[in-house]
């Protein structure tokens, strides 16, 4: 029997890129898949691909902006009034606004601390007790750049470095109760992060990590014996592009 079949995953920002990639490796071993997005359509839109291949009943698109705990607590409602519980959580939903410190603004500031750092706090804060429950599994997408800082970072390497911080910690908070939190750290990825459209750049894209390799990632932790845990994992291109 396969160990994550019929298990329920909680996947933010899931209705493109790395989300997407987890959410369809998920379905494929079975599992059933609550993907959010601050659009609702955009949420839809995803959920239905899904649905085609994996069934409307595996799927529950919601509307939920990781900014807003409310949004977050109430997305866990609706997943648990559909699927009963949540064994899984990918806190992914992420951007970036990438200027030095002359020209970083107030708000592309505030927006990518509250993205990156503060959504995933709200995320773990609105699942954690159901993880208790199901002594389940976080994940949090970070990021190279949450160990490694650049020129232009100011924003985003703050908010990927506390990040790792925070989910390290909080790996020491719960994991003697049963719930397993690990940290994905990849490195360059194919897909519309940033304004890059893989679909125009397909000759420039094989070299990246694909979405897919990510999902894979993700349902091989989850097959991982709970006597081991890699908390916290760097993922990087084999060959990157040579300039």
């Amino acid at each position: 029997m396969n160990k994550l079949h019929n298990k329920t995953a909680l996947i933010t920002g899931g209705s493109k890129g790395i989300g997407y990639g987890i959410a369809e490796a998920l379905l494929k071993e079975g599992v059933n898949v609550a993907l959010t997005s601050r659009q609702l359509k955009s949420a839809e839109d995803a959920a239905n691909q899904l649905a085609e291949k994996y069934g409307k009943k595996k799927v529950l698109p919601l509307k939920a902006d990781v900014r807003l705990l409310i949004d977050q607590t109430e997305a866990v409602k609706k997943i648990i009034e559909k699927f009963g519980s949540i064994d899984y959580v990918i806190a992914n939903a992420g951007l970036g606004h990438f200027n030095s410190i002359y020209s970083i603004s107030e708000s592309e500031w505030q927006e990518t601390i509250d993205t990156n750092l503060t959504g995933v706090f709200y995320t773990a804060k609105a699942t954690i007790e159901e993880l208790k429950k199901t002594k389940g599994y976080f994940i949090s997408i970070s990021s190279l750049a949450g160990t490694n800082f650049f020129a232009g970072g100011t924003a985003y390497n703050a908010s990927k470095f506390g990040l790792t911080g925070f989910t390290q910690a909080m790996m020491l908070d719960v994991r003697n109760d049963g719930v397993s939190v690990s940290t994905i750290m990849p490195g360059s990825v194919s897909t519309h992060f940033n304004g890059n459209d893989p679909n125009l750049k397909e000759e420039n894209e094989a070299w990246k990590i694909q979405k897919e390799d990510l999902g894979e990632l993700v349902v091989d932790i989850f097959k991982m014996n709970k006597r081991s845990l890699p908390s916290k994992i760097e993922i990087r291109p084999s060959m990157p592009r040579q300039h």
